[in-house]
């Protein structure tokens, strides 16, 4: 292939979305995706790993987190721990884990709408006024201009105008910040019945943000008050009374599987069960963290008690097609911390291999192996040798195409600074950028890339027109592992 030709690719130059040059290669070669194969009721071992994460408390991980924009707080006057990130209350996550954030979403919509004909996506406002059956003004978290706040308290708690609002008026009054879905789900009940031809069972998913008070037992400076906020996910699932608990067992399994699905380590996913005071049933999902466990998503099944709370004296509006009897249903609340998932995620990814940069023990390469179908970033394109404004128009060519499928590209071609192979390397499995594309001056001459795999660490050679395909059958086969 003439360099000018290559130019041509780089630019566009395509049919049907496809590049014109012909590859001379065969297809290449699917490994297997690092997905461990978990059979239903069944735990998968953990596979040997060269590094857990309990080192000193994941300080190690923190670091990488925070240098590859994980996770924020790195530069923050004080500290942040892991306590603040599993309590909500933190700086953020970074770029790179927000789209691992998104990520782990995208694959709870696409369990939680695998029965399509009987799920609805709904949504729900951050805050509200006081439904009925809220909690009273001294409790919860409300929304209260901070004027009118300081009006009522230098009153003595009371309005200074004549006949005005008490502070306690106000805050039984003023909107509420949502501290779970499920009530702004449960509302939609009714509604939704009628575009399931009130047929059960049914269910309505949504994820969405949080918030909650920090515990004071948490508090580790002199703030009074703190709020805290996640990422949830929530299925609702309405069923007859007589099929709740065989749906609870169901659920159970199901989402046990699904976390242990993307894991290194699946048996660092584990379930419990408990009974609340009013003896209903529900289990707890947990990840092992170097501390202890922590629960990542909770399933209950809640019976009819809050349906009939809505509607108190006319529970005919929540009559559901049992077959041929009309029942009011049992709810099953499935409700997940997508923030402690991806936290979890992250602890179960990072391994140690050997730095080829030195020999000290303390100074080995860190590996993120998230999930495929999880890492934020599926390949970084980046230039070796040869003319510099060529190899990054094909570079930008390759960018677009592979953007325009839907695969996460990070451009390493804009980068200014010189570094090493191995330099770049080391700093991509930071990131868990499954592959590494190097476009070189063989490019321009026959279209071949080299291709290196963050799990392997192996290279090898590609043409250009079957990277496209390649990375989109390997995402593809690790989902449906």
């Amino acid at each position: 292939m003439r360099r000018g030709e290559a130019r041509k690719m780089a630019l566009g130059c395509s049919q049907g979305g496809r590049w014109c040059a012909r590859a001379p290669w065969g297809r290449p070669v699917l490994r297997r995706p690092p997905a461990a194969r978990v059979s239903e009721g069944v735990e998968a071992g953990s596979p040997s790993r060269p590094y857990a994460a309990a080192a000193a408390g994941g300080e190690e991980l923190l670091e990488v987190c925070w240098r590859r924009h994980f996770l924020r707080g790195g530069a923050e006057p004080r500290p942040v721990a892991w306590r603040d990130y599993l309590s909500g209350c933190h700086p953020g996550f970074g770029p790179l884990g927000a789209a691992l954030r998104g990520n782990l979403a995208s694959q709870w919509w696409d369990s939680a709408l695998a029965f399509r004909e009987q799920v609805l996506a709904v949504d729900a406002p951050l805050h509200g006024p006081p439904a009925a059956g809220a909690a009273p003004a001294g409790q919860g978290l409300r929304l209260l201009p901070s004027e009118t706040l300081r009006e009522a308290l230098r009153g003595g708690g009371c309005s200074r105008e004549p006949g005005g609002p008490s502070l306690e008026e106000l805050l039984g009054s003023a909107g509420a910040l949502r501290e779970s879905l499920l009530p702004g789900a449960l509302a939609q009940y009714a509604s939704c019945l009628e575009l399931v031809n009130k047929r059960l069972p049914c269910g309505l998913a949504q994820v969405g943000v949080c918030f909650h008070s920090i515990p004071e037992s948490e508090h580790h400076n002199k703030t009074p008050v703190r709020i805290g906020e996640r990422t949830t996910s929530l299925l609702a699932w309405f069923s007859s009374p007589r099929t709740a608990g065989q749906w609870l067992d169901y659920w159970l399994r199901q989402r046990l599987q699904w976390w242990r699905k993307f894991a290194v380590g699946p048996s660092n996913f584990s379930s419990s069960d408990f009974q609340d005071e009013e003896g209903r049933r529900g289990f707890d999902l947990h990840y092992s963290f170097p501390w202890g466990t922590e629960t990542i998503e909770t399933l209950k099944n809640l019976g009819d008690t809050e349906l009939l709370q809505l509607y108190p004296g006319d529970s005919s509006k929540l009559l559901g097609r049992d077959g041929r009897k009309n029942v009011v249903p049992h709810v099953l609340s499935v409700s997940g911390n997508l923030d402690r998932g991806a936290l979890a995620y992250l602890f179960d990814s990072l391994q140690l291999a050997e730095n080829p940069l030195t020999k000290k023990r303390n100074s080995q390469r860190k590996v993120l192996k998230l999930h495929p179908c999880l890492a934020p970033l599926k390949v970084a394109l980046d230039v070796g040798k040869g003319p510099t404004t060529e190899l990054r128009q094909v570079c930008q060519g390759l960018f677009n195409e592979l953007s325009e499928n839907r695969i996460s590209v990070w451009p390493g071609y804009l980068e200014t600074v010189q570094v090493s192979l191995e330099q770049l390397y080391t700093k991509y499995d930071e990131m868990s950028v499954l592959f590494t594309v190097l476009i070189t001056d063989s490019t321009l001459e026959n279209g071949v890339v080299q291709l290196r795999s963050r799990d392997t660490t192996m290279k090898e050679m590609m043409h250009i027109s079957r990277l496209k395909d390649f990375l989109i059958k390997y995402v593809t086969a690790a989902k449906n592992v």
